[in-house]
C-alpha cells in the first residue's frame, strides 16, 4: 500500500468536528468515491471526531489518500491522549456509552468502514483507524 498524500487536522473544539467532516467529504469526492461511500466515511469520521473531542479530550486526525494496486482509498486515523478505553469489546457493543450519547459511535463507525482498527491503553489514549475504498 502506498500513501499518496497526508494531512493532519486538529480536533480541539466542536467547530473542528465540522471541519473534519467537510475535509473528509472533499477528499472522498477527490478520489472518486460514490455518494453512498462518501456519506458512510463522512458519517464515521463525524462520530469518531466527536468521540475524540468528548471522550478523549481532543486530539488529531491523520487523513491519508492511499493506493493499493489499482484501488484508491481514504484512511483516517483518530488519535487522542485521553483516559483510554478499559474494555474495548464492551465499548464496541451497540448502545454502550460512558457518556450521554446513543452508544452507536464505535460500532457504527466500524459498520460504515471497509477497514477498522482500534487500540487503546487506559490512561494513555486511543487510536482508531478506518478506511473506505473505491
Amino acid at each position: 500500500m502506498t500513501v499518496t498524500r497526508t494531512e493532519t487536522l486538529p480536533i480541539r473544539l466542536s467547530e473542528d468536528v465540522v471541519r473534519v467532516r467537510q475535509r473528509v467529504r472533499a477528499l472522498a469526492v477527490e478520489i472518486g468515491l460514490g455518494l453512498v461511500d462518501q456519506t458512510k466515511i463522512v458519517t464515521a469520521a463525524s462520530e469518531l471526531a466527536r468521540n475524540t473531542l468528548d471522550y478523549g479530550g481532543g486530539g488529531d486526525v491523520l487523513a491519508e489518500i492511499v493506493q493499493a494496486g489499482t484501488r484508491q482509498g481514504l484512511r483516517l486515523t483518530f488519535e487522542d491522549q485521553g483516559p483510554g478505553i478499559a474494555d474495548i469489546e464492551q465499548a464496541m457493543t451497540d448502545h454502550y456509552t460512558s457518556g450521554g450519547g446513543l452508544g452507536l459511535g464505535l460500532g457504527g463507525a466500524k459498520r460504515l468502514s471497509n477497514e477498522f482498527h482500534i487500540a487503546s491503553t487506559p490512561g494513555a489514549g486511543t487510536r482508531v483507524t478506518i478506511a473506505r475504498w473505491k
